[in-house]
């Protein structure tokens, strides 16, 4: 571990100057698309014989066989860990009287990313989140969520967050683990290193083609209605991994495929 904090380390403070010319040019195995995934947030469960990909959260632990992907929440708090995150308030984004600014669909506070100090800190955390993933077992991860600065008032830039971002890519990708962009369609991740995009809902907002003009064949498709699920399998069913799932994410929840 001692090895893995110092590699972490040295790519945090590449991270910090310049972008390196060639970012997706790195040894992580990419997806396997020809397999359905299976998006497990709300809770683990065996996974069918179909099911070559599985999203976790990091608490949890990866399926022998599969190609596991960790879910981080890279941009925001858990609703769960406020306690852990007052012992780095500094790095909760506050507003102009001093409130925490929070995400309302999931009451989660949006961390601080303005100034590169506060962002090589965070990058410490949440990089060695996704070290401990690659500890684990998983191969790769996910960080939610890439456009929550459209949601903090006007207090971060997407500049922040793509300063971030880079952090967290250089950090994964010594770890070894592919790296997930999630959100922010339109913007082509591959120039900053992301190698696969996941993609929640993306039929019911006309998403998909967006992240599939960019990463292609590496894009897994999260469905929550059955008209968004049938469209993005007419659509993108012979290219990618489409799931459809009930909102909840429960493990005895909604689960079909293409």
């Amino acid at each position: 571990m001692a090895k893995w904090c110092a590699m972490v380390l040295a790519a945090l403070l590449l991270g910090l100057g310049p972008a390196p010319s060639a970012y997706a040019r790195v040894d992580v195995s990419p997806l396997p698309s020809d397999t359905d995934v299976d998006y497990q947030l709300g809770g683990d469960a065996a996974p069918p014989d179909n099911v070559g990909i599985v999203v976790r959260d990091r608490t949890s632990d990866p399926v022998e066989g599969r190609y596991n992907i960790c879910y981080v929440n890279g941009y925001q708090t858990q609703d769960n860990e406020k306690k852990f995150w007052k012992k780095h308030w500094s790095l909760v984004l506050k507003d102009r009287d001093g409130r925490p600014v929070v995400d309302a669909n999931w009451g989660e506070w949006l961390l601080d990313l303005r100034t590169p100090a506060k962002r090589s800190a965070l990058a410490e955390i949440v990089g060695g989140w996704a070290g401990q993933c690659a500890d684990d077992g998983f191969d790769a991860v996910e960080f939610d969520n890439l456009d929550s600065f459209t949601r903090s008032e006007g207090l971060l830039t997407r500049k922040q967050a793509l300063a971030f971002a880079r952090l967290l890519i250089d950090a994964s990708h010594t770890a070894g683990l592919a790296v997930g962009q999630k959100n922010l369609v339109g913007f082509d991740g591959t120039s900053i290193g992301f190698d696969y995009a996941v993609s929640e809902s993306c039929s019911r907002y006309d998403e998909c083609g967006g992240y599939i003009e960019h990463f292609g064949d590496q894009v897994l498709m999260i469905e929550y209605r059955r008209q968004d699920f049938d469209e993005s399998c007419e659509a993108y069913g012979d290219q990618v991994p489409v799931v459809l799932r009930d909102r909840s994410l429960s493990p005895d929840g909604v689960h079909d495929w293409c």
